[in-house]
């Protein structure tokens, strides 16, 4: 997988409307989505955990496989 690109997320950032009121984590969720086309649980675990500020934000939430990503996006779909 390519390096996140931080500049393209902090213009999607930036776009995004109610931007202040969503956790940067979840924008970054949507930004892997939408730039990379990445759907899978595993590829945007992988995509985060190969770059030190995904990896930072990954463990910040204390998700360290593959499953713990997949965990957290069904927790937050199912709210």
């Amino acid at each position: 997988m390519a390096k996140i690109d931080w500049e393209e997320y902090k213009v999607y950032k930036h776009q995004r409307e109610g931007r202040d009121e969503v956790d940067n984590f979840e924008i970054l969720l949507e930004f892997l989505r939408s730039y990379y086309n990445k759907t899978s649980p595993l590829e945007v675990f992988d995509a985060l955990d190969t770059d030190p500020v995904g990896k930072m934000m990954l463990e910040k939430r204390e998700i360290f496989q593959p499953e713990g990503l997949e965990a957290y996006l069904y927790r937050r779909l199912s709210k």
